[in-house]
């Protein structure tokens, strides 16, 4: 299988290291319902304000429910199509906009969901999974078809199964799938004492 670890300025932990997004995933491996039990404990726990858990996910299962599979899969983009048609388990992430104890406004419910679904995807590479998390979907068609309430917003379909060879790919995707990892620069994006001041390592 590819590997592509992080190349990093100071060492980080392995899990955050190997965590990156495949396109290139196994057809013929399902993703097993305790591997599931297990990712979905990993998101659960994850931290968010409150403690109101804010996220909620659906989840397609190729192999239990291919007509739910194919509707979430035909609210993909055209370019995520090429590759999740690959996939044996579809999620769609949302998040919730009020505290479920007082319905007041939660401004923290998107951040929260994100945090979740992360673990998700740490946990993943624990499982020797593949995580991969798009925005490229119609949000508005996926809300309709699944009838998502209004509360919530749909953020991120996520691609969950086994990772396998970049050759199954077009060429197009099998480019981007052997483009080298990159981040911008510390100084960016992290600063000390007021916007704009790079922080000093």
């Amino acid at each position: 299988m590819l590997e592509k670890h992080a190349v990093t300025n100071v060492p980080i932990h392995d899990l955050l290291s190997r965590r990156w997004s495949s396109r290139a995933f196994d057809a013929q491996r399902p993703v097993g319902r305790e591997q599931l039990a297990v990712l979905l404990e990993a998101a659960r726990w994850a931290p968010s304000c409150n403690g109101d858990e804010p996220w909620r996910y659906l989840i397609w299962d190729r192999g239990r429910d291919l007509g739910g599979f194919q509707k979430a899969f035909d609210c993909l983009s055209e370019n995520n199509r090429k590759w999740v048609k690959n996939v044996p388990l579809l999620m769609l992430s949302c998040a919730g906009s009020v505290f479920g104890a007082t319905g007041k406004p939660n401004r923290w419910t998107q951040h929260d969901t994100g945090a979740a679904s992360v673990s998700m995807a740490l946990q993943a590479v624990a499982l020797g999974l593949m995580v991969h998390q798009m925005g490229g979907f119609d949000a508005d068609k996926a809300r309709a078809a699944f009838a998502i309430p209004a509360e919530y917003t749909p953020m991120a379909m996520i691609a969950v199964g086994y990772q396998t060879t970049p050759d199954i790919l077009d060429d197009e995707t099998k480019a981007k799938e052997l483009r080298p990892r990159a981040r911008k620069p510390v100084a960016e994006c992290f600063f000390e004492g007021g916007w704009g001041n790079p922080v000093r390592i």
